[in-house]
């Protein structure tokens, strides 16, 4: 059964991004049945032309990547999380909708790379990336289809300490 991970950040145009593709790259580079969305509570509608640019340098596909609202992920239709994550303060601090079937909430703060000096934006970016793709390993590393809601949550938390 696939596990649903739904990435949360405000504007859903960098970190989000990032971590929803970074996830998706490594879940099919090592054959792991887990599927990543990200989303916003108040997206931008655009995914920042930096963020694009990390992901493709590192040869990800960027080809089905769009900014959407969580409002996507709350009705009938929409796939059941297992895992939501936020990576941006602001959202982890918003009064996020009812997640059907109760998954496992989580925080994995990063700085907003968009907030670099222009002349290291890019290198922000890159970094930013890289730290993600290292958290998304971690989380790929786990035994989730044999873990319960406590253990996963404890172990989410502490991948964030490492």
């Amino acid at each position: 059964m696939t596990t649903n991970v739904l990435i949360l950040c405000t504007h859903n145009s960098a970190r989000s991004v990032l971590s929803e593709c970074m996830l998706n790259h490594w879940a099919k580079k090592l054959g792991k049945d887990v599927r990543a969305y990200s989303a916003g509570s108040a997206p931008s509608g655009r995914i920042n032309p930096y963020a694009l640019e990390a992901l493709g340098n590192a040869g990800i596909d960027i080809s089905s990547v769009r900014s959407k609202s969580w409002d996507e992920f709350v009705g009938p239709s929409a796939p059941e999380m297992r895992i939501v994550i936020t990576v941006c303060d602001s959202a982890a601090a918003e009064q996020c909708p009812y997640w059907p079937g109760s998954p496992v909430k989580v925080h994995w703060g990063y700085p907003d790379p968009s907030n670099a000096p222009e002349a290291e934006r890019r290198q922000a970016f890159e970094l930013t990336r890289q730290a993600i793709g290292y958290r998304m390993l971690q989380l790929l590393s786990l035994p989730l289809d044999r873990m319960g809601n406590d253990e996963l949550q404890t172990a989410l938390v502490e991948a964030y300490k490492s």
